[in-house]
């Protein structure tokens, strides 16, 4: 039995995981899909204080209050940058990492520079259309009923983790086993960020025929990419 923690990225919460964890669970696997502060059903607790590190710190907690050991820890979009932050704290119960169409900056940079876009506005302490204006421009990938599903659940997604430049040198410094899959059809993050991943980290690269959103698009061949890693 694997012990996946499977972590979302923007404007999602642990939801987007759903269908993903259910395979995994029903092929006997322990399987967590936590919700990040201020995101999805924990929106209330939006305030300043939220950052890439308080993010990491919070999921390297979880695995120390719940005695995961051997942890295959996933992450795609800016979910990515967090795997690194919490990694970088609880090294010793890591087994892999997986980033799925994923952002993994080197120190310095930021997601805005990485996907050749403009820093979003430091006005509110969110980034992302009003729910309302959602539709067209997020989940817009996904097949009709499943995307109504998705923007139901779509939330603006706290701003310093993404917009401030990240350090992660404790990350960099080390060495892990990592695989990367990148999702063909998604323009962001690039090709190039996605293989330089691969090739900085000296992990496996792989591609999928899909969007940004697989774990919806297509959870069987997700899970399927997860189980065989297991």
């Amino acid at each position: 039995m694997a012990t996946y923690v499977l972590l979302h990225g923007s404007y999602q919460g642990a939801w987007i995981w759903k269908p993903v964890s259910a395979l995994l669970s029903a092929a006997g696997h322990l399987v967590y899909r936590p919700t990040l502060d201020g995101c999805a059903e924990r929106k209330g607790g939006l305030r300043p204080e939220i950052t890439l590190a308080s993010h990491g710190n919070e999921i390297a907690n979880l695995l120390f209050y719940e005695d995961m050991q051997d942890v295959i820890l996933v992450g795609t979009s800016s979910g990515g940058m967090v795997v690194c932050q919490a990694a970088e704290h609880v090294p010793e119960r890591i087994r892999r990492l997986i980033f799925i169409d994923a952002l993994v900056p080197m120190p310095g940079e930021t997601v805005a520079t990485i996907n050749g876009r403009a820093p979003y506005s430091r006005a509110e302490l969110v980034y992302g259309p009003l729910p309302e204006n959602a539709r067209g421009q997020i989940f817009a990938d996904l097949e009709p009923a499943v995307q109504e599903w998705a923007l139901a659940r779509y939330t603006r997604h706290p701003l310093a983790p993404t917009e401030d430049p990240v350090d992660l040198t404790g990350f960099w410094g080390r060495t892990w086993q990592v695989d990367v899959l990148r999702c063909t059809r998604s323009p962001a993050p690039p090709e190039t960020h996605q293989r330089r991943t691969a090739e900085k980290l000296g992990g496996a690269y792989a591609e999928l025929d899909a969007g940004h959103y697989p774990m919806l698009s297509h959870p069987a061949e997700v899970a399927g990419y997860l189980l065989e890693r297991a």
